[in-house]
């Protein structure tokens, strides 16, 4: 189930880690990986192929007042949008490492898009919550996948990458 679906938590940015198709981990290593992380974030619901390969989980970060989808992409949408981020993040005049990442993300064809999801609790309105989201998890969980992937995390709101 998606954090779309639930009125607990709100949409609040969304992340890409983009990677050689090739890197693509297991179901069982991108937990294993999350594990690294600490307690601090809590894998509620983990999907895989029929191989075994990793399709989409869910992550929990209640000390941060904080959920994550994360999801897997593949193809010639991930490649076309890895070609239009590269040139983006180079019109901004990229420099040093920036440069060689922003061309590998050419490469790439592979993809999973993290979505960060704000804790606002049972309240059907609209006022903001109590409790301050702290983008923490969302950081770790973004190194962590771009390290085991060997990819890229881009920023795709301000075009950059982190």
């Amino acid at each position: 189930m998606s954090l779309f679906e639930d009125n607990r938590y709100r949409w609040r940015e969304t992340y890409f880690v983009q990677f050689p198709l090739e890197n693509r981990p297991s179901a069982d290593k991108m937990r294993q990986a999350i594990s690294t992380v600490g307690d601090q974030i809590e894998v509620t619901e983990i999907r895989a192929d029929d191989e075994g390969n990793f399709e989409s989980m869910t992550l929990l970060a209640p000390d941060n007042f904080a959920a994550i989808d994360v999801s897997f992409l593949s193809g010639e949408e991930v490649i076309e949008h890895g070609i239009e981020f590269s040139q983006e993040i180079e019109s901004l005049g990229c420099s040093g490492s920036d440069t060689g990442r922003a061309e590998r993300l050419r490469e790439y064809d592979g993809r999973f898009d993290i979505l960060h999801f704000e804790e606002v609790g049972d309240s059907d309105d609209d006022e903001e919550p109590n409790a301050v989201l702290d983008p923490g998890a969302l950081l770790l969980v973004l190194e962590t996948l771009a390290e085991l992937t060997s990819g890229i995390t881009v920023d795709p709101q301000t075009g950059t990458l982190m």
